[in-house]
């Protein structure tokens, strides 16, 4: 005789199945997925070779920004709902939390590759090479002068650096939704900040808010839309430069040119062996209760990581993924074999 805790655990499984089949045979007999605008040109590709081959519809992929995504993704399990969330960056604790607090309490994690954080502007303007402490300088909110913080002084790169071009600062950035910011935080704006002797001093939560924060002066200007939307606005202001993804790089080289950082150039190969200094992993979350309900979505999932989509030579890396060492991607198949088959 089933146990009280098995036989609650059984009835919220049925349930979940019965609202699952019954939406999958209705308006849902697609794959939906929503997240990161760095994953979602990997993510529409792949949907469109799946569509191509004829036996499921193309899914529908969103770009709503990593964050966003998740907040979508973890809403509940049901057909209403995504069946997968890309991210530019690992899921949080807090997003965790909040797919158990609505039911989702399988969620697979997919690496697919990785990617670099450039910063560039337009191609006819030259390049130059940044730190990322300078980065930081030039973006933050406050930063420490003469041992005490002040609002950001600086109007010029030269004004952080003499050996900077004398470039007036204007800086295009992911805003807070979307995975980018997040992983330019944690890359680039945290050890920075931390590694000064002013923000050692402070205390943990002071620390950590202080570091994070951009400018608010006009010089950085939140990005919302298409990064497309970008391109305009840097032939609109030469000296202007954006936080873009390596991936955007590699398909735009004739319209933007990237600043080395740390003296080190972003390529396939810097970003690949980690020598590039603002380097991530990319990540689909899979939601495991839909895996055999929604028409497509393991197929989807497989074709991801397959060989010809995120291999060495596969059709993702020619949209500008960084791809896994071989072994490393042998591993995330076998995970994905091992998921579907669930």
């Amino acid at each position: 005789m089933p146990t009280p805790r098995l036989s609650s655990t059984l009835a919220v499984a049925t349930a979940v199945l019965a609202a699952l089949a019954a939406g999958a045979a209705g308006a849902r007999d697609n794959v939906q997925v929503t997240g990161s605008s760095t994953v979602y040109p990997f993510a529409t590709t792949v949907a469109e070779a799946l569509g191509k081959g004829g036996k499921f519809k193309t899914p529908v992929v969103e770009s709503t920004g990593t964050g966003g995504g998740f907040k979508l993704f973890c809403s509940g399990v049901s057909a209403e709902t995504p069946d997968i969330n890309d991210a530019s960056r690992a899921i949080s604790d807090s997003e965790r939390e909040l797919c158990k607090k609505n039911g989702v309490t399988d969620i697979a994690e997919v690496k697919i590759g990785y990617d670099g954080i450039i910063l560039a502007g337009d191609a006819k303007q030259p390049g130059f090479n940044v730190t990322r402490e300078q980065i930081w300088r030039a973006v933050a909110k406050t930063v420490p002068v003469g041992g005490k913080w002040v609002a950001n002084p600086y109007k010029n790169w030269s004004d952080i650096d003499p050996k900077l071009p004398k470039r007036a600062l204007a800086i295009f950035g992911p805003a807070p939704n979307h995975g980018t910011r997040d992983a330019f935080r944690e890359l680039v704006m945290d050890p920075a900040c931390e590694k000064t002797p002013e923000a050692a001093a402070l205390p943990a939560d002071d620390r950590k808010k202080t570091c994070g924060q951009v400018r608010e002066d006009g010089v950085w200007t939140d990005v919302s839309e298409d990064y497309a939307l970008v391109m305009g606005k840097l032939k609109g202001n030469p000296t202007a430069v954006a936080v873009f993804t390596y991936s955007y790089l590699e398909q735009n080289r004739d319209k933007i040119r990237a600043a080395t950082v740390d003296g080190v150039a972003a390529s396939l190969e810097t970003i690949a062996d980690a020598k590039y200094p603002i380097s991530r992993p990319l990540f689909i979350y899979v939601k495991q209760a839909h895996i055999g309900l929604i028409p497509g979505l393991a197929e989807f999932v497989t074709e991801f990581v397959s060989d010809k989509a995120a291999g060495q030579d596969g059709y993702l890396v020619d949209k500008g993924l960084i791809p896994m060492p071989k072994k490393e991607l042998e591993a995330q198949r076998a995970a994905v074999r091992a998921l579907v088959k669930k």
